[in-house]
This record gives structure tokens, sequence and C-alpha cells, in this order.
């Protein structure tokens, strides 16, 4: 299995000849190989700064690779660094393989988001498949061991033709990946929209257990140490991934499969595994995953944390492919490949460990202290890059930004929509709410959501995944310990108001943790936009980190990791600007942890909402509600909904001691559609009613209290009256909400509120059948 060497062929003071350098004798061809490679004129300048000469080929792809958008955050870097990273249970924060928070003890949790948005609509298999693979490299090559996966998915609108093929094919490649490696899918999203027609999203979170002793990071230390290569044989596929993944699509381009990874689940099950085995016996001082730009960045991010240089043999690299040159060696994104470095006292130890796993391993390279990544290859030297300038003279722009001008709400508008919601009907308007959304069973079927004992709460109890935490070795925990995991979006809101609509993705999130029990600890993002070159998009993107920012120190989450997805944009169509969020909660009572769907056979059912007249920031609100999108009223004069970050925070709070205390069967967060489709959701799922009130003020229309949005707002339903009673004994005590009595579930499909009745058994396979493909 090993193609490695004990020696290099040469050392820091015997290089060989650099290779040619890139002809730039023809003005034309230089400029066209410029603009394939994404790189400006100015920053082709900085590249001869830096070398002080002109490039190698290979040379000019690690410029191209490491400076890319998707690698450098060129656009969006001034931007995030305005973000909450910090907090007491944040051990380690952005900048690593992925964040780490502390969960019991030392027991902490890592977790990351990522996309592959790019890959997914060329080739959606295996562009599905290998996000789902590079995130969790991400999460164990920290150490930590994977114990579920989320996901976040974008399609176009329904009757568009390329969307059910997409649908089917990217969701098939998440649930085979990791099916096969054997760790479970607990929790996700799945929506439709048009400018999602050219530029799927599919977003992949990974979240793993780590002790905070045990925690490793990806440095290149010590001169004289081992740089080893672990994993699959490197071959054609994924070269230029990163640069593809920072540049949108012609309207007529789909885009090269070649630039699109192939995955290998079980090879990745074997890395996994590999990796946990030789960090726990301590044999490796720093690793890092072969992800976006493969062995280029994973070599140069390395030596940069540690302020070391790099020489490396490419001779050594196992590969699957033949005659393959030194720039598709550096560039290519074969997946299930790891980085190490090692001493070489352990060489013999890790070598051991490494054919117990039948891995391909080979040592191409050792750490020196030259501050430069050389590169050779068959008697050249391919690459020879000071490593600090590379970094510190990155591109970092600041780029023109161009709000688009709010528009006051119009009362006019309001009104125009409600009286075409109650012309069209309310059931009806209901009705298509349902099929739009449609029942995630299909989806969700397909993925293995139990495997590994931990699942509490999965895809099919209708909120937020709950895990159950069972022990740490080194540091036993509370039996009744668990943890919260949730993903979320609502780009409609985004396209109205890219400030305000971020920081209800962090809202949405924690929600849905809270209606499961738990407390909202820290956050992951993927930030989905468009091309950041035209200053309306830079403005989105600006203004949707500073929501973020703000819901986040608002209900003290810190961002601990994340990732940039720019450029998603075909022809002149960008996408709504979708910054998805991730979220991980602490439940200090799992077992009492609700469903978000109700029973027929418990108690009364009840809305916890903001007191009418606490004179609090909220109110009903139209602007990208499912509603208006349905109707197709959405207009500039209807805003998304205010937030009061009081209410927010004291529903958190009250919800974890309620959940502990009084141990509710069911309870929901009231997410798009508004209160009315909500419930109607919980009824379905377990095929039952409901018959009671949803209108709670007198001088608000029913209409709007059914299907606006507004919040924070959750259904719940207990286990009895007694309980009932006591927890609004309980609520009687909040500063900024009540909780109100709404009805009681019943056996019969129906719906019957202030009056309306709601056939169920029509709507129900409606609901069930809408997402088959």
């Amino acid at each position: 299995m090993s193609s490695e060497t004990s020696t290099l062929q040469c050392s820091p003071s015997s290089l060989p000849k650099l290779s040619p350098l890139i002809d730039t004798s023809s003005q034309d061809q230089f400029a066209e190989l410029l603009k394939s490679h994404k790189i400006s004129t100015g920053e082709y300048q900085v590249i001869l700064e830096i070398l002080g000469r002109t490039p190698t080929m290979s040379e000019l792809g690690v410029f191209s690779a490491m400076w890319s958008e998707h690698c450098s955050y060129k656009s969006s870097k001034v931007h995030l660094k305005t973000l909450p990273t910090t907090g007491p249970d944040v051990v380690v924060g952005p900048g690593e393989n992925a964040g780490v928070v502390r969960l019991s003890g030392k027991l902490c949790v890592a977790f990351k988001m990522e996309s592959h948005n790019h890959p997914s609509y060329i080739e959606p298999y295996q562009g599905a498949a290998t996000g789902v693979g590079g995130i969790l490299r991400d999460v164990f090559c920290m150490g930590a061991r994977p114990i579920a996966n989320l996901n976040s998915l974008r399609f176009g609108q329904r009757s568009h033709p390329r969307t059910n093929y997409l649908l089917d094919r990217v969701v098939k490649g998440i649930g085979d990946y990791g099916n096969c490696v054997g760790i479970p899918t607990v929790a996700g999203q799945v929506a439709f929209h048009p400018s999602y027609n050219g530029n799927c999203l599919v977003n992949a979170m990974t979240v793993g257990l780590i002790h905070e002793d045990q925690i490793f990071k990806g440095y290149a230390s010590g001169v004289g140490n081992l740089v080893v290569y672990v994993g699959s044989a490197t071959g054609r596929d994924g070269i230029h991934g990163a640069t593809m993944a920072s540049d949108s699509f012609s309207s007529t381009d789909e885009g090269s499969r070649t630039t699109v990874q192939v995955g290998d689940p079980f090879a990745e099950k074997l890395l996994l595994e590999a990796t946990l085995d030789m960090l726990e016996k301590g044999l490796v001082l720093g690793l890092q995953d072969m992800g976006a730009a493969g062995l280029t960045s994973s070599s140069f991010e390395m030596a940069d944390r540690a302020g070391s240089g790099l020489l490396l043999d490419l001779d050594k690299v196992p590969v699957r492919a033949k005659n393959m040159t030194a720039y598709e060696l550096l560039l290519s994104e074969s997946q299930e490949r790891m980085l190490l470095c090692v001493e070489p006292h352990k060489w013999d130890e890790l070598k051991a460990a490494l054919c117990k796993w039948e891995l391909p391993f080979a040592i191409i390279g050792e750490v020196t202290d030259t501050g430069r990544v050389q590169i050779v290859y068959q008697g050249e030297l391919e690459a020879d890059v000071p490593v600090g300038p590379l970094a510190s003279k990155a591109p970092e722009y600041k780029r023109p930004i161009k709000p688009t001008p709010s528009v006051a709400q119009s009362q006019d508008a309001l009104l125009d929509l409600e009286r075409l919601i109650e012309k069209t009907g309310v059931e009806q308007v209901l009705m298509q709410a349902l099929v739009h959304s449609g029942d995630k069973k299909p989806v969700y079927d397909q993925y293995d959501h139990h495997i590994g004992v931990k699942t509490v709460r999965g895809p099919e109890d209708g909120g937020a995944a709950v895990l159950k935490i069972t022990s740490d070795d080194a540091d036993p925990v509370d039996d009744r310990l668990g943890l919260s995991v949730s993903v979320s979006c609502n780009e409609r809101y985004c396209g109205v108001n890219p400030r305000l609509g971020a920081a209800h993705a962090v809202l949405k999130s924690a929600r849905a943790i809270a209606a499961m029990g738990a407390k909202p600890l820290a956050v992951t993002d993927c930030l989905n936009y468009g091309n950041p070159e035209i200053p309306e998009v830079m403005a989105q993107i600006s203004e949707g980190i500073e929501g973020i920012g703000e819901a986040c120190i608002a209900l003290s989450t810190p961002v601990v990791s994340g990732n940039v997805s720019l450029y998603n944009q075909t022809g002149n169509e960008s996408i709504l600007p979708t910054p998805m969020i991730g979220m991980v909660g602490r439940h200090k009572a799992v077992d009492r942890a609700p469903r978000a769907v109700f029973s027929a056979k418990a108690g009364p059912v009840a809305v916890l909402r903001p007191k009418s007249k606490s004179g609090g920031n909220w109110s009903y609100a139209y602007g990208g509600s499912l509603a208006a999108y349905l109707l197709e009223a959405e207009s500039a004069q209807l805003n998304i909904p205010a937030i009061d970050w009081a209410s927010e925070n004291e529903a958190i709070s009250f919800l974890e001691t309620l959940i502990s205390d009084y141990n509710p069967v069911a309870c929901r967060d009231v997410g798009e559609g508004g209160l009315l489709t909500s419930l109607v959701k919980m009824c379905l799922a377990e095929g039952c009613g409901f018959e009671g009130k949803l209108s709670f003020e007198n001088d608000v229309p029913a209409v709007r209290q059914y299907l606006a949005e507004a919040g924070p707002m959750y259904i719940i339903q207990f286990a009895s009256e007694a309980d009932f009673e006591a927890a609004l004994q309980s609520a009687s005590k909040l500063s900024h909400l009540e909780l109100s009595r709404a009805g009681e579930a019943i056996k019969e499909p129906k719906c019957l509120v202030d009056g309306l009745e709601i056939d169920l058994a029509k709507l129900k396979p409606l609901y069930e059948n809408a997402l088959l493909v």
C-alpha cells in the first residue's frame, strides 16, 4: 500500500533547476491565461513582487487557487472580521478546520458547514456526495469523531426542467455517502425558488465530539519532520475546483465535469478510523484535509500556521492516472486525502497503523526553516514560493457597495394582500403552502438518521435534531446531557431585507433548538451570495454579515466556523441572498426533548406568544412570507417581521425550563406560512386534527393571525391539564410573553379553527406527495 521511501531526492541546499517560466511574449495569449486562472492584472503584479520574477505554470496555479474567492475570502474578509467569535464556551474559533465549543467539563463539540454548490449543479450526485465527504474530514481531522450530518438544499422552482433531476441526484448522493460512512443525517432543510433555477445550493454540516485535551490543528512545524500523504491516490478529478467555485456560470455553460470530484465513501470510512487511531496514539503533530485546492492549500496552510517552510517531492505522491503534470498533482481535488506532519522517530509506528487500515501513504516531503514551499517533480523545481507573503499579500477587497433603498411599509399593500387571501380562500392558500413546502419524508427516508444510536429526535420528529451524549471516557458526563442541532435560512426574507433577513436566519435556528428545550451555544455559517463585483450584491453580503453579527451578539451565540460561497449566479441571474446558519445547543434533560408534532392521545394545546400590549418591537408581517410568495403578491412595500430580542431571549430561557420541568409532548416554533400552517403540519404528521382557536387579538384580522409571520411564537402540547395549568402559572411571571390556550388535538383528521373547518384528509396526500420525483 505504501509508495514511501526513507529519503527525498533532494534537500533545500541542493534544489534542481527551476521549471520553465510562463511565456508572456504574446499579450493576447497571456491575458487569456490570466483570465482562465481568475487572476487580475493587479493581482499578477503582486505575484511578480512576491516572487521577484515571472512565475512557473505550477506557481500560477498555486496563486490562482490560494487567492481564489473560495480559499482567500478576498471580497468578504473585511466584513467577516466584524463577527463575534469568542465566548465562555468557545474552545477553537474561526481559522481552523472546524470550530469547537465546550459542552460539559472538557467534552466538546466540533462543527462546521460548507458549500458544494457549483459542483452539485454540474454533477449533482458526485457534487453532493463529495460535499458530505469534505465536511466530514474537516471535523475528524480536528480529532473529533463525527456523530451527525445535516444539510440545507435549495433548488429552482418545481416546474423547471432540471429541478427534479437535481433534487433526486443530490439527495441520493448525500444519502449514499453518509450511509456508507455510517454517520446519521439528522436534520436539514429543502426549499425551492426560481432564483436557484441555474444555481442550486448544497450546504453540508457535520458535528463531532472531542475531548478538549485531544484537539489537533493543521500545523507543519519542526525542521526535519516528515510530511506524509495519506488516503486515496491522486487523479485528475477536481482540478481547478476552487477556482471554478469562485466564478459565475454562464447562461449557456453549466461548467466542466472535470472540475467535479469523485467520492469513495468506503475510503472515507477507512481514513476516518485511521485518522482517529493515529491521533489517539499521539503519532501525528499536525494534519490537514486536502480539500479545496488539494495538496496546494493543505501544504501552504500548514506551513503558514507554523511559520515554517516545506520541501515537497511530487514524484512520491500516490497517483491513479498516468503522466500527470506537477500542475495537476498540486491542484487535483481528488477526495479522501490527508496531509500529516510526523516526527521521524514515530514513522515506523505510524506506518504500521496505516498498513492496518490498508490506506495508500507516502513520505512526500519534510519541514524546513526556509519559510518557503519548494516543490520538485521529475528533476525540476516546479514551485518556490514564500509562504508568508502568499498569505499576507493575498487580495483583500473593500468592494463598492450600493444598498437597495428601503421602502416604508404600505398599509394599502398589506390590505390588498389580505383581500386577495380572502378572495382565494384561507384553505386554498394553506393547501398551496403545504404543497410548496412539502413533506420532507421522501428526502430524509433516503438518509440513515439513527445509526450510532445517539439520535433522540430526528427528521421524522419535525423539528431540530436532538442527540444523546452517553459518555466520555476521559470526562464522564451527566447521562441526561444532550446536543440539539439545526440549520436554517429564509432567503425570501433576505431578498426583502438582507440585514434583518440574515438575523432571522440565526434566530430561526435558535428557535428550533429552543423548541426542543436546549440552550443555543454557537453558530457556523455558510454565506451563499451572487457576484460580489456587483455593488448591489456586495451590499447584500455586507448587510447579511452585519445582521448575523447583531443576532449572534443578542443571543450570545458566537460564530466559530463557516464558509463563504460567492458567484452563485448564472448569466445575469443571481440567487437570492442565502446566509445559511447551522447552530448547536446544549440540552440538559435530553430524555424530555419533545417532538414537533401532535399526539392525539395527549392534552391541551397552547401558544407561547408576545403579549398583545407588551409594547415590544414585534408585529405580524407579510414581507417575504409564504402567503405573499404563493399569491405572487410580493412587494417592496411589505416589511418582513421585526425582531424583539428581549422577547426572543425570554422565550428561549422559558422553554428550557418549561420542557425540563413540565415535559410537554410537542413543541414547535412557528415558521414560514404562519401559525395556521405550522399547526396543520403538526396534525398531518400524525394523522390527527385540532379543535380550538388561533385568533388571540380582537383588533387584528383573523386571516393575519393565521397566515402572516411573526415571532417569537411556539405551539406547545401538554401531556395533561395539570401540566398546562402549572406551566400557565409559571408563564404568568414572564415580562414579554404570554401562554394562551388554543385548544386540543383530536383523532379526526380535520381542523376546526374559530369556526373555520379544514379537511385534513384531503390535504394530507397533497402534502405527503409534493416532493416525490
